[in-house]
């Protein structure tokens, strides 16, 4: 096997057929194929895509490994697959991204910039996403706003490959750190709750241990091949907010600085009680506008104040967003079981 400079770290689940575009592109780099190391990892053994991955991939056979295994969640495959990584840096890609042709190249270009042994960066790549047919308000505002990530925020920023955007940044869907620093910070640490908040809290250890920035490369660009529905969504935000206990519960530091606030402590359950039963008439009259605006065709925010009406339609659905989340939390912190469509049968009740 040749010198392998990069090692994509991809774990799926149930979306054979992302993962095999992924593979695909990744055959297709700037960077020789014989310098890329691919290691999936397949998280549920009777999801295996089985040797048609292989297929897709046109570097040397064994530059790609997959690795199958019960189910056990992301950072518990990531954390399997990392003993076999041969490459200098690490690049975690979700398995529904769609990798330019020069993606692997600018995530090592930035570390040449960035990282050195000492003092090792975290390289966030850029992760639009896709846009398909009957383009919606709702894909629109995923796109351009910060409902999921804060793409936007960067893009606006004139010193955005410069800046230090800290951990809260380090999407590990399209990241790249150099592979000691993940080792000896012990990889990701797992979550009893297996959704959310592992690559933040990675982050942050690696910034704990060396100091390390996150860089903004939008060079290394892939595509985001997910389409999310209202409903879903809504859902995320629940499903965040209940893994968010025993995340504060197993990383109370990082908790403490990504929520700014301990929601450990006993009065921050009362705010939390208090805020579901208080917020639920605001957050149903907030679901009523935010499904019908989702809905809306995307040409709906035209003009020259199209960019204003998208920023106003974020902020007003805010209050549901938080509503969810606290509502997840609630669920976790009085020992209910998660359930991911709560927040609709809730609000419609």
């Amino acid at each position: 096997m040749s010198e392998i400079e990069a090692t994509v770290i991809i774990p799926t689940h149930d979306r054979p057929a992302k993962i095999r575009e992924c593979i695909r592109l990744l055959s297709r780099q700037t960077i020789a194929p014989e310098k890329i190391q691919i290691l999936v990892g397949v998280d549920g053994e009777e999801q295996a895509p089985t040797p048609t991955l292989g297929e897709f991939w046109t570097g040397p056979g064994e530059n790609l490994t997959i690795d199958a295994a019960p189910h056990a969640g992301q950072a518990a495959v990531r954390n399997r697959l990392l003993p076999k990584a041969l490459g200098r840096t690490l690049i975690f890609l979700n398995d529904d991204m769609r990798p330019e042709p020069g993606f692997v190249k600018s995530h090592l270009a930035a570390h040449q910039t960035h990282s050195s042994p000492e003092y090792p960066a975290i390289v966030v790549g850029d992760s639009p996403w896709l846009t398909y047919d009957n383009d919606r308000m709702f894909d629109r505002l995923i796109r351009e706003s910060s409902m999921i990530f804060f793409y936007d925020q960067m893009y606006k920023a004139k010193d955005a490959a410069q800046r230090d955007w800290g951990f809260r940044h380090a999407w590990m869907l399209n990241l790249s750190i150099p592979t000691h620093a993940v080792r000896a910070v012990g990889g990701l640490t797992e979550f009893p709750n297996t959704y959310g908040y592992e690559d933040d809290e990675l982050a942050h250890r690696v910034i704990q241990r060396f100091g390390a920035p996150v860089r903004f490369c939008p060079d290394a660009v892939a595509w985001h091949d997910h389409r999310y529905n209202p409903v879903d969504y809504l859902s995320r935000e629940y499903r965040l907010g209940y893994a968010a206990l025993s995340f504060a519960q197993t990383s109370p530091g990082c908790a403490r600085s990504l929520f700014g606030r301990d929601i450990l402590s006993p009065e921050e359950q009362q705010y939390t009680e208090s805020f579901v039963v208080r917020e639920e008439r605001a957050a149903k009259t907030a679901l009523a506008a935010f499904m019908t605006l989702a809905n809306m065709p995307a040409d709906f925010a035209e003009g020259p104040f199209a960019s204003e009406l998208i920023d106003v339609c974020y902020s007003q659905h805010l209050p549901l967003k938080r509503w969810c989340w606290r509502s997840g939390l609630l669920d976790a912190l009085v020992g209910a079981g998660e359930q991911a469509d709560a927040p609709r049968l809730r609000l419609a009740a």
